[in-house]
């Protein structure tokens, strides 16, 4: 079994629950307020070593009350701190998150995150078989020595480019597999995009990011179009009744490292990862509604009974 290295953001959620967005400049009263422990490479974390996969964590927290809570939290789920720091003179990660009829929007404030550096992702070793996993809640520098490394000990990269930004060619030459949605695709090819759009629109799309690596564009409930070699693989999604869908990315892309560091063929890593987002989605919160592995194997089971087979 190969393990799993996750550089990435450690946030406090702070979560509004109202019937509705605010409109700019508009106050809405609020149902209720609560914290979760977020931050996108946490939740990836969480959501790897949920599945039983040795995932080790690389990254920064402040010395503040959400640090010592975050990093209590992320020890009982079973991720390995042996590499997230404490920084003195800064917060940690905070996101403001508004939530109404399952829909979200999000505010970053990075805080110790920013601060996650080259000699950080330098201290763990990887190995041929590990899988290495990052998003853009560090410093994009970070990240390219992260994946310098990996790529030089014979690890997988992937790469889950959100928050969405431009990001140069050389960064992207340093990745396997690229993870993203509708939105983070439209910005990284420039392309007009809608969650409505064909999968033939959008493997058009990523066939421009392609260039020898694998693109796997998340649909939501319509599940996850990959582009491998250039040819389009379309895995089905789950329908479920969604409750809250902050960190359903995240548990996807931990999932799907889960399987690939256990040495699962594509598709079947696709099917679980996508199963394991449907169930995150009925669970309020981000890091505390990632699944375990019992809890997809059940509903991997009693979709498709022979599913885990190679094919």
């Amino acid at each position: 079994m190969g393990r799993v290295f996750v550089a990435g953001s450690i946030n406090m959620d702070v979560v509004a629950t109202a019937e509705r967005h605010p409109r700019v400049g508009e106050t809405v009263a609020g149902e209720a307020v609560l914290y979760f422990p977020g931050g996108k490479g946490a939740n990836q974390a969480v959501a790897s070593a949920k599945q039983g996969v040795p995932t080790t964590l690389i990254g920064r927290l402040g010395t503040d009350a959400f640090g010592q809570e975050l990093r209590t939290f992320l020890a009982a789920q079973g991720v390995d701190l042996a590499f997230v720091k404490d920084t003195a003179g800064t917060h940690s990660g905070t996101a403001i998150i508004t939530i109404a009829n399952a829909d979200n929007t999000i505010v970053v404030v990075p805080g110790a995150n920013a601060q996650v550096d080259a000699n950080d992702v330098a201290a763990p070793v990887l190995a041929k078989g590990d899988v290495a996993v990052s998003q853009f809640e560090i410093p994009l520098p970070t990240i390219s020595a992260f994946f310098r490394r990996a790529r030089a000990a014979g690890a997988t990269t992937v790469l889950n480019p959100a928050p969405a930004k431009q990001v140069d060619k050389d960064l992207l030459d340093l990745v396997d597999i690229l993870i993203l949605n509708e939105t983070e695709l439209g910005v990284l090819t420039g392309a007009e995009l809608s969650d409505s759009d064909t999968p033939a629109r959008f493997a058009e799309a990523a066939r421009s990011l392609a260039r020898g690596k694998i693109v796997c564009v998340t649909l939501g409930r319509r599940g996850v179009l990959a582009l491998v070699e250039n040819q389009p693989l379309l895995v089905a999604g789950r329908e479920v009744k969604a409750v809250d869908t902050t960190g359903a990315g995240d548990c996807f892309v931990g999932a799907l490292a889960s399987q690939l560091a256990n040495g699962r063929p594509l598709r079947d890593a696709l099917t679980y990862a996508n199963i394991a987002a449907s169930i995150c989605v009925q669970r309020m919160g981000a890091a505390p509604s990632m699944p375990t592995a019992q809890e997809v194997g059940a509903v991997l089971s009693a979709s498709r009974p022979g599913e885990g087979r190679d094919p």
